[in-house]
């Protein structure tokens, strides 16, 4: 009886949420409302305060919620414990990827990770939006860049090229640029940002530039180059078969935008899970 309801409270507590509390745990709103109902009847307090629109702590769920938080985390140290002294990694692992990385390069190498360990479990979930590790219940994400989290671990995978280029026939059409300053004079295939990042005797630069389309989608921006509208700035995992093919050539080699490293990040309590270490160094090893 003790236990009931603490590990649904504590969700709830940190999701301000019974809905995303009901996802996480595999649960119907209507039972975790119970099993926090119950929990306050047992203690006779009140935890929370609900509205239509938010749940938040009262003064006597925020005391509850911190030791119940720091014995929640006392039972995954233990489990931890108990995982590492087996010989074979084994349990679920959740994770995410951004889309098109994720796609060509990550979950490949995730599939022949479990080729060769038939007791791991992966579930992946896809987005472009960075998720909420912690919240949402996930032992790894993939990202790309700049991190902005410092409350999680990270481990560097690889860095990743990026390049400018175009269409041979676009090139002959307009002229090739020389230097940054002549992309200006230039059709340019814009992402989400309106500035192109250099390096230019080893000092970070950006200029700006314009064009005729605007697409947040990498592929469709490579294929619009292909097809001769204009010049595009990508990570190469994009463009890589159409250089190869010659469908592209780079360009303003001398000044290419600094590379961005890809990291693996994960909440700090899953460091020492022998399953997410082994992924880890094995997306590491085959990224790079």
């Amino acid at each position: 009886m003790q236990w009931q309801g603490i590990s649904e409270f504590v969700h709830v507590a940190e999701s301000e949420s019974f809905t995303k509390t009901a996802k996480l745990m595999a649960l119907s709103t209507a039972q975790v409302s119970r099993q926090i109902s119950a929990l306050e009847e047992r203690l006779n307090v009140k935890l929370f305060y609900r509205t239509t629109r938010k749940v938040s702590l009262t003064d006597e769920g925020r005391i509850f919620y911190q030791h119940c938080r720091k014995v929640l985390d006392g039972l995954e140290d233990a489990e931890r414990t108990v995982t590492n002294l087996q010989s074979k990694p084994q349990g679920k692992v959740k994770m995410t990827a951004p889309i098109t990385y994720g796609e060509e390069y990550v979950l490949p190498l995730v599939n022949d990770f479990m080729v060769l360990h038939s007791d791991i479990e992966v579930y992946a979930y896809l987005s472009n939006h960075q998720v909420d590790l912690v919240e949402e219940g996930y032992d790894l994400a993939v990202r790309l860049g700049k991190l902005a989290d410092s409350s999680m671990m990270a481990k560097k995978l690889v860095e990743r090229t990026h390049c400018i280029c175009a269409s041979p026939a676009y090139l002959e059409k307009y002229g090739t640029p020389r230097f940054p300053s002549e992309l200006k004079k230039h059709s340019c295939l814009l992402g989400t940002l309106d500035s192109w990042h250099y390096k230019d005797n080893g000092k970070e630069k950006s200029i700006r530039v314009t064009g005729r389309l605007r697409y947040n989608s990498g592929h469709s921006l490579a294929d619009a180059a292909v097809k001769g509208l204009g010049i595009v700035q990508l990570p190469t995992f994009y463009v890589q078969h159409h250089l190869q093919s010659g469908a592209l050539l780079t360009l303003l080699d001398n000044y290419r935008e600094p590379d961005k490293v890809t990291w693996a990040v994960y909440p700090q309590n899953r460091h020492l899970s022998p399953k997410i270490r082994l992924l880890v160094d094995y997306l590491a090893e085959h990224l790079a």
